[in-house]
């Protein structure tokens, strides 16, 4: 541990003036005290941790996720777990390579991994044989970067080359994933990510945040309760994006929705996302809606409901 020497300063002061004089030495000491452990803090920051699962059980799958880690261990502000261990430890949790999962599944899967971020994702090679063109070969990968502390989906991309043989393609999606701009890219989000959630940290700290009652899981429940659930003035289908129909994608997005005494939406939070712009859509569709407000033996009262889409993409 370093030594701070404090400066002196010579003062001259009568024998009224001493305890004045002693008080302003005391101040100045605290000052340069608290500017150093500051600088401390800032030093010794510990750095994130993250950990690369593999894009499914290819051999395209294997190589894309070891390619990544490969690239994000040459930024010294992260920390790479082990990716043998990291692969064992989930296979160890029952991890079967979803992309669609809960807060809680992202939780755990964290905890059992030991980090603070960690990357899911499935990467393939595909023949495409359009009715209007030549075939040619797709390589892409999708990667999900997720929050082991919270659970939520940080970002997800799914950077996708095309090619008239299966190497080339698989060349070209290779030469991205070890690129200087995909590092970038996640380190990043990371940082984004870590300064968004100290903020939440720092909020809920600061404020009493009331507690909103959760509605039962069944309408024999509620109705035991005397509580009659919220309904919809009319239901509105979050839109397929454009994202999501060129990754063919097909998922479930929940979301947990706070309404007030009036039936009316006050907070949205992804409790089960999907990615590929889906949880977006969702949300946005969400924050629309108007309810017939919640009674509880004929009272109005705010309430929190679970909401559920399931997305299929659509026919050709």
């Amino acid at each position: 541990m370093s030594v701070v020497e404090l400066p002196t300063i010579p003062l001259r002061v009568n024998k009224s003036g001493r305890n004045a004089g002693v008080l302003f030495r005391v101040i100045l000491g605290a000052f340069w005290l608290s500017l150093h452990a500051a600088a401390i803090a800032q030093t010794t920051e510990r750095s994130p941790t993250f950990a690369v699962l593999d894009f499914g059980g290819s051999a395209i799958g294997r190589l894309t996720s070891q390619k990544l880690t490969a690239n994000l261990k040459q930024e010294t502000t992260l920390v790479t777990v082990d990716h043998d261990q990291a692969l064992a430890a989930a296979r160890g949790a029952g991890y079967a390579g979803s992309l669609n999962l809960s807060l809680d599944e992202a939780r755990n899967l964290g905890a059992v991994l030991g980090c603070d971020f960690f990357i899911l994702g499935d990467a393939q090679t595909l023949r495409r044989s359009p009715s209007t063109a030549s075939s040619y070969f797709e390589s892409y990968a999708t990667m999900f970067l997720v929050s082991a502390r919270t659970g939520r989906l940080v970002s997800w991309e799914r950077p996708s080359f095309n090619a008239a043989t299966a190497a080339d393609a698989e060349k070209l999606l290779l030469t991205e994933l070890s690129s200087q701009n995909a590092r970038h890219r996640f380190v990043s989000s990371i940082r984004d990510a870590q300064a968004t959630e100290r903020g939440e940290r720092a909020l809920t700290f600061d404020q009493q945040t009331p507690i909103i009652e959760a509605a039962p899981d069944d309408a024999k429940t509620a109705e035991a309760q005397g509580l009659r659930m919220p309904r919809p003035y009319r239901r509105l289908v979050p839109a397929y994006p454009e994202t999501a129909a060129r990754a063919e994608a097909e998922a479930m997005v929940d979301v947990l929705v706070d309404l007030d005494a009036g039936g009316e939406v006050t907070r949205v939070e992804v409790a089960r996302w999907a990615g590929f712009g889906l949880d977006q859509a969702t949300v946005a569709t969400v924050r629309q809606l108007h309810f017939f407000p919640a009674l509880r033996n004929g009272v109005a009262t705010p309430i929190r409901v679970l909401l559920r889409y399931n997305f299929r993409k659509p026919p050709k």
